[in-house]
């Protein structure tokens, strides 16, 4: 830990001026020119392939709008990739198989092929990898411990990712990969010299593996996984020994957003623009440029006992519509209705960046709800809207209706952010302090009206209007933000 010096950088405001196969390419339909001609690579074939790799629990839909501002800013759409890694959610006991977990190994050997392939389809001698929280833990442990690896890859990025642990404790859940005195974070941050070798215990060398440039993104004291006290990992007041400094590592360009969460260190404007700085060496716009015409894709993925999947959800049945942004009312018939097939995906849906969407996933599972899902209008194409419908808690089947508010690039920060949910400010579950929570949930006492979700953090301003569906008959509402 005492090696550990991290270049405090202040992002400032101004970094906002201007304003399975494993493999997914991350957008579909036609591409567009950049807004910012002075952020537009002169070669665009000479940049290499992007692949994002996403957290615990989560998917490659998070990496959207990180991939609309890459493509802003001349990135080519054919260049940029996001992995979803079949079973997201990290075991209980790294060494011990649990069904529907995934091992650090599996992580490993899966973007290991991951890295092949996109090399293979693209052509280019290397890559760059960034990654969100557990990500970055297979992004290091390929590099360190996959033969060549290091070699095909020339910048690596890590936003919020727990270097040294989410707690850093012997004797408690001592096997678990995130915690910092476990086995399998002990052998990523064992000191070494510039050559790789390995440099006897204590001694002040460096924590990366030699070959590409490094660079952490982290918070300075608002990520819930990065914090002296253990709330957020279920055992409040338990000293974690783990500091907001965490993510940093010897050896890396380390940077501080302030005042950023555990999922903006990734996702928000100011981790794309250190991330786009870190590569090109050059400030971007963060700005996204809507496109004419969209062309929308993704996958239909479940959740099992053991958590969420990135597994198609096959049989699922997806209904899309327009709807009114004033009213959450359908406009018209469905423009797409169709059954899932094998490989997951609900479209092409062709449409244009000013429609709000209404998206109906009925699962054939009987756990599962039928989720109608609210979107603001996409700025842009994408092939990474994918769709996971959501469960009735026990104690939700009473009501006559259920509403969730969700941010999944960021957590609801107060008094950070302004958060108004159905009239209601601050929403349930949404409390002062460290930003953690990233869903809201209503129980509202009557459906068949509109519902309206509020976010504004800084510049990031987003409105999403939803209409509210009978719980007595198994549906769900989800207002879910893009920004």
């Amino acid at each position: 830990m005492t090696a550990r010096r991290p270049l405090l950088i202040a992002v400032l405001a101004g970094l906002l001026a201007g304003a399975t196969s494993l493999l997914t390419a991350c957008a579909g339909g036609p591409s567009a020119t950049s807004a910012a001609a002075a952020s537009t690579p002169a070669a665009t074939a000479a940049l290499p392939p992007i692949l994002f790799v996403h957290g615990n629990g989560d998917t490659a839909a998070l990496w959207t709008t990180t991939v609309w501002r890459f493509e802003s800013n001349g990135w080519p759409r054919d260049r940029l990739f996001a992995i979803d890694l079949p079973y997201p959610q990290a075991r209980d006991d790294d060494s011990k198989e649990q069904q529907g977990r995934s091992s650090t190994t599996e992580q490993r050997n899966q973007l290991a092929a991951e890295i092949d392939r996109v090399l293979a389809a693209t052509g280019a001698p290397q890559l760059v990898l960034m990654g969100n929280s557990r990500g970055g833990y297979a992004i290091r442990n390929v590099l360190a411990n996959v033969g060549g690896a290091s070699k095909k890859v020339s910048h690596v990025i890590l936003g919020g990712t727990p270097n040294h642990g989410v707690w850093s404790l012997p004797n408690f859940r001592p096997t678990n990969e995130f915690n910092g005195a476990g086995p399998f974070l002990k052998a990523l941050n064992a000191p070494k010299g510039a050559d790789g070798q390995l440099l006897p215990e204590g001694s002040a060398g460096v924590e990366t593996t030699p070959g590409p440039k490094w660079l952490t993104l982290r918070s300075d004291n608002n990520d819930k996984f990065a914090q002296a006290d253990g709330t957020w990992i279920g055992a409040k007041d338990m000293k974690t020994q783990v500091t907001a400094d965490s993510p940093a590592l010897a050896g890396a360009e380390n940077i501080v957003l302030p005042g950023r969460d555990h999922r903006e260190t990734s996702f928000h404007p100011e981790a794309f623009a250190a991330a786009w700085r870190f590569i090109t060496g050059r400030a971007p716009t963060v700005d996204i440029t809507p496109e004419a015409t969209v062309v929308l894709d993704g996958k239909v993925t479940g959740v099992t006992g053991a958590g969420p999947t990135n597994l198609p959800l096959v049989g699922a049945k997806v209904a899309v519509y327009a709807i009114d942004t004033s009213t959450g009312q359908r406009r018209g018939a469905a423009l797409i209705d169709k059954t899932v097939g094998d490989d997951g995906r609900w479209g092409p849906l062709t449409t244009d960046s000013k429609t709000a969407l209404e998206f109906v996933v009925t699962p054939t599972l009987a756990a599962l709800s039928t989720t109608h899902i609210y979107r603001s209008p996409f700025a842009r194409s994408s092939s990474l809207v994918h769709l996971r419908p959501e469960r009735l808690l026990d104690p939700e089947k009473i009501s006559k209706a259920v509403v969730v508010l969700a941010r999944p690039r960021g957590y609801f920060g107060l008094p950070r952010d302004t958060v108004v949910f159905d009239g209601r400010t601050p929403p349930p579950g949404i409390t002062p302090g460290v930003a953690g929570a990233a869903v809201s949930r209503l129980l509202l006492k009557e459906a068949d009206r509109m519902v309206v979700g509020e976010f504004q953090s800084g510049p990031l301003s987003e409105r999403v209007v939803g209409w509210v569906w009978p719980a007595s008959d198994k549906h769900i509402s989800v207002l879910e933000l893009h920004y």
